[in-house]
């Protein structure tokens, strides 16, 4: 395969995963129901959403481009949603805030990497 055709068929396959990602954020009951004959439930509900958010930002990893915007996306997009689970879903492990204080630190960081030029291409 030309490089042209690689970026082609990467960039159809990250399309499909953020449409994958989206529909498992918005909508966690029917992609579920359709793709293993049943919907989520509880906590089944929160876990299909944070897959949806990684889905989103493997997507954005895999863009031409760098993947340190998909691990900021994900993670400040994690960060936020942990915390409103936290806050106005009602639930709370053990190892929730701790997860979120981690993120905010990691968001932190990969913003900084993101702005300063300094970033590592792979």
């Amino acid at each position: 395969m030309n490089s042209r055709h690689t970026a082609s068929v990467l960039v159809l396959a990250a399309v499909g995963e953020a449409a994958m990602g989206a529909a498992l954020i918005i909508v966690p009951s029917l992609v579920g129901h359709l793709l293993l004959g049943a919907e989520p439930t509880g906590i089944a509900v929160i876990l299909a959403r944070v897959a949806g958010i990684a889905m989103i930002s493997l997507s954005v990893a895999c863009w031409p481009g760098t993947p340190l915007i998909g691990m900021l996306t994900y993670s400040a997009a994690v960060t936020l949603y942990l915390a409103y689970v936290g806050f106005a879903g009602g639930f709370s492990g053990v190892l929730l805030w701790p997860a979120v204080v981690l993120h905010v630190i990691m968001t932190a960081l990969l913003t900084q990497a993101s702005t300063s030029g300094k970033e590592t291409k792979t």
